[in-house]
């Protein structure tokens, strides 16, 4: 697998790079923003498996540079840093980030997060050749294998995580998904802090689908999509 690994320190970039390139990665290094986004612009050349993005960056800030990859890929992206606060967590997580990993780490655990995002992203390819299935909810349309929504016709610009919310909770119209099992299955995770990501994620779907009653919270208990009246 090739792997982007945007870095600003080079002793830190030289030695895990060592360790990642015994575990069977090809990795590129880019020491800024520009850099990181200049390397995934080649066109045919062959395409990074996981970017690993440290935010403490010399021209521009990580954050804007996940930005700016979200827009022009949908290659996972890990983010590494130092900021161990859930509101770090939540901004980097909404901006697309696939996970987040906090400074010092074990090298062990990001060799599996980088593993686990790569797993999802294949099942995701796999999941979008299946078949072509189309979710349709009054005037809502979610094209799965394309990942793709629609308000009336209108495209609606999701973030990965948001998609994934929403078709979860789509699979099942009217039932009531637990917090947990929602955590589970979108984050892959029950990391602490992530009740708090749902609920911004669960807000930004409601605004940009500009249908706030179509996610119905139960108090206690979890979300369900609401099925609406023809």
């Amino acid at each position: 697998m090739r792997l982007l690994l945007v870095e600003d320190d080079d002793h830190v970039a030289a030695a895990l790079s060592a360790v990642l390139a015994r575990h069977g990665f090809k990795v590129v290094h880019a020491r800024n923003g520009e850099e990181a986004l200049q390397a995934l612009l080649p066109a045919g050349a062959p395409p990074f498996g996981v970017v690993l993005l440290d935010l403490g960056l010399p021209d521009q800030d990580g954050y804007e540079v996940c930005g700016k990859i979200r827009k022009r890929t949908s290659t996972p992206v890990i983010m590494v840093t130092a900021r161990a606060d859930v509101r770090s967590r939540i901004h980097g997580l909404n901006l697309g980030a696939d996970d987040y990993v906090v400074k010092p780490y074990d090298t062990g655990e990001l060799l599996a997060r980088i593993h686990a995002v790569s797993r999802r992203t294949a099942a995701e390819g796999e999941a979008a050749t299946a078949g072509d299935s189309t979710v349709r909810l009054g005037a809502v349309s979610i094209e799965l294998p394309t990942r793709r929504v629609s308000v009336e016709g209108e495209p609606v610009q999701l973030t990965r995580k948001e998609f994934d919310l929403l078709a979860l909770l789509a699979q099942r119209p009217g039932v009531v998904f637990r917090r947990e099992q929602i955590i589970s299955e979108v984050w892959r995770t029950s990391w602490e802090g992530t009740g708090r990501t749902l609920e911004v994620h669960v807000a930004s779907l409601r605004s940009k689908l500009r249908m706030p009653a179509l996610i119905e919270t139960v108090r206690g208990v979890g979300y369900r999509l609401v099925v609406p009246a023809p």
